[in-house]
């Protein structure tokens, strides 16, 4: 009998730590096609966090294609992309109290609407409008380079979006 039990003893073990393990390294973001990535820095005296994550261009066309135009989009891939801000601020004029959101845009070639929403924590293509905190247009332009992964910079007057030939800056204050 303590035969079977030293023996059943290591097998249960592996057997409970089998599950763990997997869950774990398949649960690991970074190697992800679109991996997580965080933008962070100072608007005068407010930090600004960006969480998202990274898709690539992969030789396909981004803006009207893959990412259509007149539509809802998760300003990212997988998870909701979020941006935090440790202080109330003015986006494209507009108040926009201290706190986090999930960040959307509808993307237009010539205009684009980014809307800050309440809800946090969802999957980029869970949006819900009657969360939205605040909507605000802003002018698209084209990049002086090709920017192969989606990336996001906190800059001085504001945050600047980029991906494939384009650029989004959006004012904050």
């Amino acid at each position: 009998m303590k035969r079977a039990n030293l023996f059943t003893l290591p097998l249960l073990l592996a057997f409970l730590l089998l599950p763990a393990t997997s869950w774990a390294q398949g649960n690991n973001k970074s190697n992800r096609p679109s991996p997580p990535a965080v933008a962070t820095g100072k608007i005068g005296e407010t930090t600004v966090t960006i969480d998202y994550s990274s898709p690539a261009v992969k030789n396909r066309k981004v803006w009207g294609e893959l990412v259509p135009y007149g539509k809802v989009w998760r300003a990212g891939a997988n998870e909701a992309t979020t941006i935090e801000f440790s202080r109330d601020v003015l986006v494209e004029g507009k108040h926009l109290p201290q706190g986090k959101y999930s960040l959307y845009t509808i993307p237009g070639e010539n205009q684009w609407t980014v809307i800050f929403n309440k809800a946090i924590g969802q999957w980029g293509t869970e949006y819900d409008e009657r969360r939205d905190a605040l909507r605000v247009n802003v002018k698209p332009r084209k990049s002086p380079r090709m920017q192969e992964r989606l990336a996001y910079v906190v800059a001085k007057n504001g945050i600047l979006m980029r991906w494939e030939n384009l650029e989004l800056p959006v004012k904050i204050k």
